[in-house]
């Protein structure tokens, strides 16, 4: 009866668990992503909390302050100024669209014009001769993504109040893990319904991967971005700040890359007489900005992550497509988890067979 009574007592804390922890999940919904940004911010910026604690011995609050007061000044602001003036020349561009002033049609037909006849002849083989479909597809694919990003910074600008309260709260949660990191990740591990060398591996692989994630990928892709929309603005593309940041998220994708942004951009200002402005886009593309990954890539992080290049550009768009901006390291994280998981497994059964061998060969030598 004892052991009885203690499975269901012991049944019924697991389920109590569960319900609470759902419960709380629902009741701070609306913060989530706050509080996973403050959790990444924490993880990324322990190196210089540490450095920081080091300076000033045993003032851990001190430090922590000061770590969170150069996170805002380096990064916050900066993206709060970029972001404001990406959404002012969205807004621009979605009016010229919608005044005439930008015609992607015509210019996509003006690229078509200046291909070479056996291109255009092959073209026109398959199907394409007639480009007033592409042109009215193209046309309305332009205006509703620029009407969309419209649309969406109005609606941050309505809901200010919500933002800058999510804003408040992400930044006090990143003092309090920046500070109690020591303890509160070693915690959480122990805490995890599974054996110690499970956790601990499946904890490294999940560090691993979100500073793989944000320290290295994220900061190249800023960097190609960057010189993306310098190059641009060499060159007298309009709005180059915003294809500048288009760039950033292409460069997150490994597949894709930033030469799905610059590439088109050279073909249409080749096609179009714009010899050295084409030359120049050509070039940054693959000496300068081509280059960067290379560069930049292992001195941050090094690029073994554990995790297929095709892995990572689907659960990058799966994760963006189900969260937004925060899908671009949980989805990458999720795929690590998994491959680590089932890998784990697959060690566990391999050690349990060869134990199983053992234990038969043992058996059979003394039959």
């Amino acid at each position: 009866m004892a052991i009885v009574r203690h499975r269901i007592e012991r049944g019924g804390f697991i389920v109590f668990l569960a319900l609470i922890t759902v419960a709380l999940l629902a009741v701070v919904y609306s913060f989530l992503g706050a509080l996973l940004w403050a959790g990444l911010a924490a993880l990324l910026f322990q190196g210089l909390f540490r450095w920081l604690l080091v300076r000033f011995p045993g003032r851990r609050n001190l430090a922590a302050a000061l770590t969170l007061l150069i996170i805002t000044v380096a990064v916050v602001l900066p993206a709060l100024v970029i972001a404001s003036m990406v959404v002012e020349q969205s807004a621009g561009v979605y009016t010229q669209i919608r005044g005439g002033q930008i015609n992607f049609a015509t210019y996509f037909e003006q690229v078509h014009n200046a291909l070479p006849e056996r291109i255009r002849g092959w073209l026109d083989s398959a199907g394409f001769g007639s480009l007033e479909r592409i042109q009215s597809r193209l046309s309305q694919a332009v205006s509703s993504s620029a009407s969309s990003l419209t649309q969406r910074a109005f609606s941050i600008g309505a809901n200010a109040a919500s933002f800058l309260l999510s804003f408040g709260v992400g930044l006090y949660a990143t003092f309090f893990l920046l500070r109690d990191a020591d303890r509160i990740g070693p915690a959480i591990v122990r805490t995890l319904p599974l054996e110690t060398d499970v956790a601990q591996r499946l904890a490294h692989k999940f560090v691993a991967v979100v500073r793989a994630t944000i320290k290295g990928s994220g900061v190249v892709a800023l960097v190609q971005g960057a010189l993306g929309a310098i190059t641009f603005w060499i060159v007298g593309l309009p709005a180059a700040l915003l294809w500048g940041v288009i760039m950033v998220f292409a460069a997150l994708l490994p597949a894709i890359g930033p030469a799905i942004v610059w590439g088109p951009v050279a073909i249409y200002l080749l096609a179009t007489g714009a010899v050295w402005q084409g030359a120049v886009v050509i070039a940054s593309g693959v000496l300068v900005i081509g280059l960067a990954d290379n560069i930049l890539r292992p001195m941050l992080v090094g690029r073994d992550t554990g995790i297929p290049d095709w892995m990572v550009l689907v659960t990058t768009l799966g994760g963006i497509d189900l969260l937004g901006l925060s899908g671009i390291v949980v989805g990458p994280v999720a795929g690590a988890l998994f491959i680590t998981g089932w890998r784990i497994l697959a060690e566990q059964r391999g050690v349990a067979a060869e134990r199983d061998e053992e234990s038969e060969g043992t058996a059979s030598d003394a039959g």
